[in-house]
């Protein structure tokens, strides 16, 4: 259902990937990379669909969002209950893109 949403630019005009890797640690041989739902490379912007899964994983969660944050990209979780309200969820991504657009253009 997000997918329908982000992909064509159809919230606010930005391309977004699904299932797009990021890396965040390259040693040598060894590569760590994360799995980001969705990612907007203009917005340097991740975001994550949460199902119940998640509620187990927060430890791991906090840091993958950490290293993330840390390279300076965003994330934002949605969580499932939220697409119950499809409407909700535009409003919620159409202000975290607007939001980021923000921070961007003020880093420049």
């Amino acid at each position: 259902m997000v997918w329908q949403l982000l992909r064509k630019k159809r919230i606010s005009g930005y391309k977004f990937l699904r299932q797009h890797p990021l890396f965040y640690k390259i040693d040598g041989e060894r590569i760590e990379f994360f799995i980001a739902d969705f990612y907007c490379a203009g917005l340097k912007l991740v975001i994550e669909v949460d199902g119940p899964v998640h509620k187990k994983r927060r430890i791991y969660d906090s840091d993958r969002d950490s290293k993330l944050n840390n390279k300076g990209i965003m994330v934002v979780r949605i969580l499932n209950e939220e697409l119950a309200d499809i409407n909700h969820a535009i409003s919620k991504l159409t202000q975290v893109i607007s939001q980021r657009e923000t921070e961007i253009s003020d880093l420049q």
